[in-house]
């Protein structure tokens, strides 16, 4: 009996030492994302609560950094140009991804060589994409001024008003991050089994009928986090906008990201940029949050 107690008991004392010792191979990783991560967000978060300027430590600020973002004007239509801008792009780039994964979702000849050219765009850089963009719509030598010719509209300079400006940019963006979206969904596609879709189509269901009540509910979980990770990153867009436009004309493109780095890097307001970033980050956090809730809640779930 003591040896069979022996026997067993071995087992589990391996189990241990191979657990222990994996545990001991994540410190390195532990110690990296503590240095790119941990360390800058807490920098943040107390460079937030101090007066800094023209690179000068002034003193404890406490919460007059927050109270003057949020009293700022600038700063709340910045945060409404970025919600607009959001939405708009998010909505595009998930109807245009879906689609096309909808259409390349096929085992067709050349469905490869579709796919390659749809990813490429965000295979660019993102400040390449905006020097790009920035010559398609310039007045004397893109091909913005020919196109719109065409269709009867003339001296319309794309960066020159505020409504085209913004127009624009979200145009640039949905160029760039629509291939994203059509990866994931086409991913999600090819994990939905075919029988239950061939069932139904024998059965006299339409294609659309199908789409709708099997295909898109078995999706919805791969969309919806599609969806939640494109709109985390459309938050903190920067480069491409800030190289097409600075942010103007005027404020009309001005997002968050671009005012809080005029902020800091203008206007030498290092604190109260912090605050602004601090802020944001903490409405990042909750908007994930709330999404994994609905996630877990979701249907199928118990």
């Amino acid at each position: 009996m003591a040896t069979a107690g022996a026997t067993r008991a071995r087992p589990r004392s391996r189990r241990a030492a191979l657990v222990a010792g994996s545990h001991v191979l994540l410190v390195p990783a532990a110690i990296a994302l503590a240095a790119v991560s941990v360390y800058p967000l807490a920098f943040g978060i107390v460079a937030s609560l101090r007066q800094y300027r023209y690179g000068l430590d002034l003193g404890f600020a406490g919460a007059a950094n927050y109270l003057n973002v949020l009293q700022d004007d600038t700063f709340i239509t910045a945060l409404g140009t970025t919600a607009k801008y959001v939405v708009l792009c998010v909505v595009i780039e998930t109807l245009l991804g879906l689609g096309l994964a909808l259409l390349v979702n096929r085992q067709l000849v050349g469905m490869s060589l579709w796919r390659i050219g749809i990813i490429l765009p965000m295979t660019v850089a993102p400040v390449v994409v905006g020097v790009m963009w920035r010559l398609i719509y310039a007045s004397d030598i893109g091909i913005t001024d020919p196109v719109l010719g065409v269709l009867g509209v003339h001296g319309v300079h794309v960066l020159g008003t505020e409504s085209t400006a913004f127009l624009g940019i979200v145009l640039l963006d949905v160029w760039e991050w629509t291939p994203l979206m059509f990866l994931i969904l086409l991913a999600g596609l090819q994990t939905i089994p075919q029988e239950p879709l061939e069932a139904a189509l024998i059965d006299g269901a339409s294609a659309l009928r199908v789409f709708f009540d099997h295909v898109l509910p078995m999706l919805r979980p791969v969309l919806f986090v599609a969806i939640v990770l494109r709109t985390i990153d459309a938050i903190g867009t920067f480069d491409q906008v800030y190289v097409l436009t600075r942010g103007g004309p005027g404020v009309s493109t001005q997002l968050f990201s671009i005012y809080a780095y005029n902020t800091a890097f203008l206007f030498t307001q290092y604190g109260r940029a912090m605050a602004m970033v601090v802020l944001l980050l903490f409405a990042v956090m909750l908007l994930a949050g709330v999404a994994i809730r609905l996630v877990r809640l979701g249907p199928g779930t118990r």
